[in-house]
Order: C-alpha cells, then sequence, then structure tokens
C-alpha cells in the first residue's frame, strides 16, 4: 500500500506513540509540502492539542527525575504554548527539526526533536519520543538536551539502550549539520509565514 500523500493546506495529526502502542500526545499540523516522504507542517501558537500529564495530576517537570518515567500517564486536552512551529518530519530520520517563532512572527531558533520513525497512517505520522533533544542557535551553536532524561528513560524502559545510542548518533548527525551550517540550519524557512487564510489546524472529535 502507497504511504499517504498529503496536499497544502490539508490537516494531518502528529501521534507520539508509548512503546507498548498506546499514544500519548496529538499535535495537529497545517501541512506546507509533503512529497510522500518528507512532510513539513506548520503549527500556530495556542493551537488545541492532546497533551499528557502524570496520573496523579502532576506535569511531568513537577515530578522528581526518577519518578518521571514510571507514574503512568494520562492524556488531557491542552495548547500548544508560547511559540509557533514549522517542523520537517522525514519518515526515515530519527529526529525532526523545529522552527520556532515568536508571537510576532519572527524566527527565534532551532530545535531538534530526537524521535523513532514509526512510519504514516492516513491521519498523519506516528513518532516515538526519544527524550534526548538538540537545540540550536541561529549561527549553528547547539547543545544536548535532557540527557538525565534519556539515560533514566531507559532504566525505566521507556526507550531501550540501542534506540539511545541511535538517537545520540542522529543528535550529533544533526550537530555536524548545524556547526557546518548546511541544511536545514542554512537560513531555509526562517523567514517563513503561513497563509493568513488558513485557520489553525484542528484535532478530530473524540480523542480523548
Amino acid at each position: 500500500m502507497r504511504d499517504p500523500l498529503w496536499a497544502p493546506g490539508d490537516t494531518v495529526v502528529e501521534r507520539f506513540l508509548r512503546p507498548d502502542g498506546s499514544i500519548g500526545q496529538h499535535h495537529p499540523l497545517r501541512v506546507i509540502a509533503d512529497d510522500g516522504a518528507v512532510l513539513l507542517g506548520w503549527l500556530p501558537a495556542d493551537t488545541p492539542i492532546i497533551g499528557s500529564r502524570l496520573a496523579d495530576g502532576r506535569l511531568f517537570r513537577e515530578a522528581p527525575l526518577e519518578e518521571r518515567f514510571r507514574v503512568p500517564r494520562v492524556r488531557v486536552a491542552d495548547f500548544w504554548r508560547d511559540t509557533s512551529t514549522l517542523r520537517r518530519i522525514a519518515d526515515d530520520e530519527w529526529s525532526s527539526v523545529w522552527w520556532f517563532f515568536d508571537a510576532g512572527g519572527d524566527f527565534l531558533n532551532w530545535y531538534v526533536n530526537l524521535e523513532v520513525p514509526l512510519g504514516r497512517t492516513p491521519s498523519g505520522p506516528d513518532r516515538i519520543d526519544g527524550i534526548l533533544d538538540v537545540a540550536v542557535e541561529p549561527g549553528g551553536r547547539w547543545q544536548w538536551k535532557d540527557e538525565d532524561e534519556a539515560e533514566e528513560a531507559v532504566l525505566a524502559g521507556r526507550i531501550t539502550a540501542g534506540q539511545l545510542e541511535r538517537l545520540r548518533a542522529e543528535g550529533e548527525r544533526i550537530g555536524a549539520l548545524a556547526t557546518a551550517g548546511r541544511f536545514p540550519f542554512d537560513g531555509t524557512w526562517t523567514d517563513f509565514r503561513p497563509d493568513p487564510g488558513w485557520p489553525a489546524p484542528g484535532l478530530p472529535d473524540g480523542l480523548l
């Protein structure tokens, strides 16, 4: 079966799955471009999403490190806050690159979400969040994010040691591109402006 191909203006939903196959988060994206292998999608600030929190009501960051991946989680209605993001999601890459824009539409920085790719469904791309991330500033300076959480996630069985090794290798690849100022860190899409006629992408009913 041929993978789904989405047209500019379509809404897709990026889903973040847990290792057991359950769905943790849903992020709706307005399709900017898609060639069947690489999706470029837009998530503006204040867009409704399905997020997650710990089953005892705490936010993820409110729990001690040793509890963050051991306490069960539940899905909750939420919003994408503060910044808008343009996301490049390649089906065969263990990362997605996010361009962050402020409320005035000015580019801020890149954030590279390291992920395990799980392919596409008719509704959008599926990924497992790899916990470990890379932040890239204009000019190419980069740094690891959440290394301690990634190590704890392995101990808790959230990701495997083999997956973390692959994610680290992907982060090193991304870092080399950033240092060299190569795509996608060469200024491409830093002047992006969404079509003003497009409403914010929406979520389908019945997700909670």
